[in-house]
């Protein structure tokens, strides 16, 4: 007995357009407490004793200029700990040394200093601290010295 030959048809498909996901640098995070202080947005969630925090950061900000007038010091007396998501930051501390930081990139700044983005992308800072202690619970110096 012969086998019959079988043509199939194939049905032409239109490919079905990409989702495409939202920016979840930016998206709000899910479980944190949202403000907004000097122009900066944050995001803070806990994380056992400490907190994790999502800064965001506009074009244009400085810290001297947003920020000095809300928190009264000349410089910025916080550390921060953390991981550059996006964007990119200049930092000036009070003895003249400056450093940049540029996505990605983990960064450690220490206490006392101005800062401020670079260019037009916002600056987005996952950070870890643990409020006041910051300084004592990583090891950093209370302000920047050269090594």
């Amino acid at each position: 007995m012969k086998k019959k030959s079988v043509t199939r048809k194939t049905r032409k498909t239109t490919p079905r357009p990409v989702k495409r996901s939202p920016n979840v640098v930016l998206a709000p995070v899910r479980g944190a407490e949202r403000r907004k202080v000097g122009h900066v947005t944050l995001e803070v969630g806990r994380a056992g004793s400490a907190r994790v925090k999502r800064m965001t950061y506009p074009s244009g900000y400085r810290w001297s200029t947003h920020m000095k007038p809300i928190v009264g010091t000349d410089l910025c007396m916080h550390a921060h700990v953390g991981f550059l998501v996006q964007g990119e930051v200049h930092v000036e501390y009070a003895d003249g040394c400056v450093v940049e930081f540029k996505a990605p990139q983990v960064v450690a700044i220490d206490p006392a200093h101005d800062a401020w983005v670079v260019g037009a992308e916002p600056v987005v800072l996952v950070e870890f601290d643990f409020e006041g202690d910051t300084v004592r619970r990583l090891g950093m110096p209370d302000a920047h010295r050269h090594v």
